[in-house]
């Protein structure tokens, strides 16, 4: 039974698992519109929040599919509301086309992956982490996308609303990379009260909307990056938004100047302001001889088999990257100039190693201990491996 204060605020400490967390996040965010279809292991998530909808005024709607659901989600942040939805490895897969409007209409929304293991159908009730390149490059085209990957209910619920802060922000497309472990985890979430929690709330256009220019961007917003301000459905005035390339009115373009003027801002709107999307927890790494990278489930197996090699003498830090795309590349290329050794950690065979590889150039060595999916890695295969990146 959930308990809520009459305004249908939830907070203090609760039993919670992640998905469960990671809904009443979106919904301390402001999020008010999931759009979804079921498929483990994320449904749960959907069902917390139809429990919780309800008490603070949101709509949950189940569409025929996966690609529906992506497309009503940019239909409802377009309607004024803060909009998210949720699925897993082959539902992730339907989703990109829209993923890829909502990038390029520049649509402010989360998706929420609780990753399963695969290819294919895989294993629906086993996790896994081989999603993290798909999150990248799973749509056409070129451009830039933010991730976060949550390795416990408590980061399910912070990171869920950092966000939904990032997407409205970058005014972007923004995933939540979790995992079946995580997802199905259960552990105490404290929930600070609502005025405590930092919510970014949308960069709205203020003018005359009958001057209104989707696509006009005006000097950008307060963090300096420059996205439009937005006016929604209903609020007045005319204007046109498309997933073709288009000018600042939101009309197609089909030349190769308006090409690269849009593309190029999409594109530098987060490279050019990579410091704001930099969130690692470091643990030992000043000194440290070997420093391991990792992130959701891995990285708290990695932490028992860092305290197996500290066992053995060798000076190893650790890397936790909350935020893992855009790779915190400046960070990694630090550390990989003055270590012996860079171990990844992950639950795929390489998709984030192969970065690390590429950053360290040679001038340390790179290893990855990956693994299938269906459970996680052993901390002795960890431990052995540190030890050898050491030699």
């Amino acid at each position: 039974m959930i308990k809520a204060d009459p305004a249908g605020v939830l907070t203090g400490a609760h039993y919670l698992d992640g998905d469960e967390a990671c809904a009443e996040g979106a919904i301390a965010a402001g999020c008010r519109f999931l759009a979804g279809y079921p498929i483990t292991p994320s449904t749960e998530v959907a069902e917390h929040v139809a429990a919780r909808f309800p008490m603070v005024g949101g709509t949950l709607i189940q569409m025929e599919d996966e690609l529906a659901s992506m497309a009503a989600v940019v239909g409802g942040v377009w309607g004024g509301t803060k909009s998210m939805t949720v699925t897993s490895g082959p539902g992730f897969s339907l989703m990109m086309e829209n993923i890829g409007l909502a990038v390029m209409m520049e649509t402010p929304c989360v998706i929420v992956n609780v990753q399963r293991g695969g290819p294919s159908t895989g294993l629906p009730t086993m996790p896994g982490q081989a999603d993290m390149m798909q999150a990248r490059w799973g749509s056409h085209g070129d451009y830039e996308v933010i991730a976060v990957a949550p390795n416990s209910p408590q980061e399910c619920f912070d990171l869920t609303i950092e966000a939904f802060n990032l997407s409205e922000r970058f005014r972007n497309p923004v995933f939540v990379m979790m995992d079946e472990c995580v997802g199905h985890m259960t552990e105490k979430v404290v929930i600070p009260p609502a005025d405590e929690i930092e919510v970014e709330p949308r960069f709205e256009y203020r003018g005359d909307p009958k001057e209104y220019l989707p696509y006009k961007v005006n000097g950008g917003n307060e963090y300096g990056i420059p996205i439009p301000p937005m006016l929604h459905a209903g609020q007045g005035g005319y204007y046109h938004t498309t997933g073709l390339t288009h000018d600042e009115r939101g009309y197609p373009d089909m030349s190769p100047e308006c090409q690269e003027w849009l593309l190029r801002r999409l594109v530098d709107k987060i490279r050019l302001h990579r410091d704001q999307l930099v969130h690692v927890e470091e643990d030992g790494v000043e000194g440290a001889e070997v420093v391991v990278l990792s992130y959701g489930i891995s990285s708290r197996v990695a932490t028992r088999g860092i305290a197996l090699a500290r066992e053995q003498g060798i000076k190893v830090g650790h890397i936790q990257m909350k935020i893992v795309w855009p790779l915190p590349d400046r960070r990694i290329d630090e550390v990989a100039g003055r270590v012996k050794g860079l171990v990844t950690v992950e639950m795929n065979y390489g998709q984030i190693a192969l970065e690390v590889e590429r950053i360290a150039a040679g001038r340390c060595r790179t290893s990855l201990v990956g693994h299938a999916g269906g459970t996680v890695q052993d901390p002795e295969k960890i431990a052995e491996t540190i030890e050898e990146a050491a030699r």
